[in-house]
C-alpha cells in the first residue's frame, strides 16, 4: 500500500461516527443464478457475501458501515439481460462495486457498456477468456481467476504425460469456448499432438447427435469438452457415451462440479480436468470457513468470489473511501506485497493493519497475486473422476 492510500486510511477513521451513520456500502453480486452454470453460482455467491458478512460493521471499515449484497442475475449467456441487471445495480441499487460477472461473454458486455462508461469497479471470479486480457477497461476491472490461456497449457500438459496424443475437441459457441479451445489446441499441437477436429456446439438444444456424430468421424483417443456442466457440455457427453463415441473425456473448469458425476458416475471413470485452484493454507481454512456456514468451499471459484469480494472491500478501507474512483488504484497495492500475508478469516485484522498505517498483502483463498493488467497470475487444479466422484490429484 502507498502512502497516500495509508494517509487516507488515516482521515477516513478521524470521521467515523460520521461515517457510522451512512446508508450501507451496497457491492453487487452479479452471476449467473440461471443459465449454463447455475448449479456453480450459489457457492460463488455465498463465497463473497461471507467476506461481506465478515466486513460489515467493523470499525475500521469506514468508520463503521455496514455492507450489503445485491445480487442479480447475469445468466451466463444473455448480454442484454446481462447489461440491463448491472445498469439497475449501478443506477438503481447504487452499488460501490462489482463481485462479478461470471461467464466471460456477459462480463464483457456489462464491463464495456456499464463498468467502463459509470466508472464502476469490477473484480470477476471466474470470467476466463484470454480476450479480457487486453480489454480497454480504464483500469477498472481485474480477475481473481487466470486467463484459460494458462488453462489451455496445463489441460495439454496432462493429456500428453497419459499418453493421449489425438483427441477431438468441441466447445460452447461463445467467447469462454472459443478463447479456451484456441488455447488448448495451439498448447496440444505445440506439443506434438493432433487435433483431429475442433468445433463449436450451441447450448440449449435437445439433441446433440449431429455433433456427436461429426467427433465421431474424426475420432481421437479422448474428447475434449470445453463447455458448460449444465447445459450443452453434459449433452455431448450423453451422445458421446450413448453412441460409443468415446469413453475418455478431458474437462475444462466450465464442467468440473458435482452435477457432472452425478449424472455420469462410474461411465465416465479416468477422466480428466482443470479448474483454478491452488495447494495453499488459505484454500483450507476456506473450505473449513465456508462448511461452517452451510456452504461448499471446494466448489469451484467459491474461493476466487471470496476473494473477489475481499479485495473490493480491503481496497475501501485503505483509500478511506467507497467510491470506485478513489480505490481502484489500490486494488494491486492490497493484493500484493510488500505488507502482512492476509487469510480468510483474518479480514478484521487486515482493516486494523491499514486502519494503523501498515500494508496488507491479500492472500486469501486461491493465493492471490494479480498481474498487469489486474488478473491472477494463476494455478490450476488437476481434477480425475475415480470411484464415481471428481478428485483432485495434483496442482500445477
Amino acid at each position: 500500500m502507498n502512502k497516500f492510500l495509508a494517509s487516507a486510511a488515516a482521515a477516513a477513521l478521524l470521521a467515523g461516527a460520521a461515517h457510522a451513520q451512512e446508508d450501507p456500502v451496497r457491492i453487487g453480486v452479479l452471476l449467473s443464478f440461471t443459465g449454463p452454470i447455475e448449479s456453480l453460482t450459489p457457492a460463488m455467491a455465498s463465497g463473497a457475501e461471507l467476506a461481506l458478512s465478515e466486513v460489515s460493521g467493523d470499525e475500521n471499515f469506514l468508520g463503521g458501515r455496514t455492507v450489503e449484497p445485491v445480487r442479480a442475475d447475469a445468466t451466463c449467456i444473455d448480454a442484454g439481460a446481462a447489461t440491463t441487471a448491472a445498469e439497475r445495480m449501478v443506477n438503481s441499487d447504487r452499488v460501490s462495486g462489482i463481485m462479478g460477472a461470471d461467464c466471460s461473454g456477459v462480463t464483457t458486455a456489462t464491463l464495456t457498456n456499464v463498468a467502463v462508461p459509470n466508472g464502476m469497479v469490477m473484480i470477476s471470479p471466474a470470467a476466463t477468456s484470454p480476450g479480457l486480457t487486453g480489454i480497454e477497461d480504464n483500469g477498472l476491472f481485474f480477475r481473481t481467476a487466470p486467463s484459460d490461456a494458462r488453462q489451455g497449457e496445463v489441460l495439454a500438459q496432462i493429456l500428453m504425460e497419459k499418453g493421449i496424443e489425438d483427441v477431438a475437441v468441441t466447445y460452447t459457441n461463445n467467447d469462454y469456448g472459443k478463447g479456451f479451445s484456441d488455447a488448448f489446441a495451439g498448447a496440444f499441437e505445440g506439443m506434438g499432438g493432433t487435433v483431429t477436429l475442433n468445433t463449436a456446439h450451441e447450448d440449449g438444444k435437445a439433441d446433440y447427435a449431429a455433433e456427436v456424430g461429426a467427433l465421431a468421424s474424426a475420432g481421437g483417443d479422448a474428447l475434449v469438452v470445453l463447455g458448460y456442466v449444465d447445459q450443452g457440455g453434459a449433452g455431448i457427453v450423453r451422445g458421446a457415451l450413448d453412441t460409443g463415441a468415446f469413453d475418455m473425456f478431458a474437462f475444462g473448469d466450465g464442467m468440473i462440479g458435482d452435477n457432472l458425476t452425478d449424472a455420469f458416475g462410474e461411465d465416465i471413470a479416468g477422466s480428466v480436468g482443470t479448474a483454478p485452484g491452488s495447494e495453499n493454507e488459505g484454500g483450507a481454512v476456506f473450505a473449513d470457513m465456508a462448511e461452517a456456514e452451510g456452504i461448499d468451499g471446494t466448489s469451484v471459484y467459491a474461493g476466487e468470489s471470496y476473494d473477489a469480494a475481499a479485495l473490493i472491500l480491503l481496497a475501501m478501507a485503505a483509500a478511506g473511501s467507497a467510491d470506485p474512483a478513489d480505490y481502484a488504484g489500490g486494488i494491486m497495492d492490497v493484493a500484493n506485497a510488500p505488507g502482512e500475508a492476509i487469510l480468510p478469516g483474518d479480514l478484521s485484522r487486515a482493516l486494523q493493519i491499514i486502519a494503523d498505517g501498515g500494508e496488507v498483502d491479500y492472500v486469501g483463498a486461491s493465493g492471490v497475486e494479480l498481474v498487469d493488467p489486474g488478473e491472477a497470475a494463476g494455478s490450476y487444479a488437476e481434477y480425475e473422476v475415480v470411484d464415481g466422484s471428481l478428485e483432485v490429484v495434483g496442482y500445477r
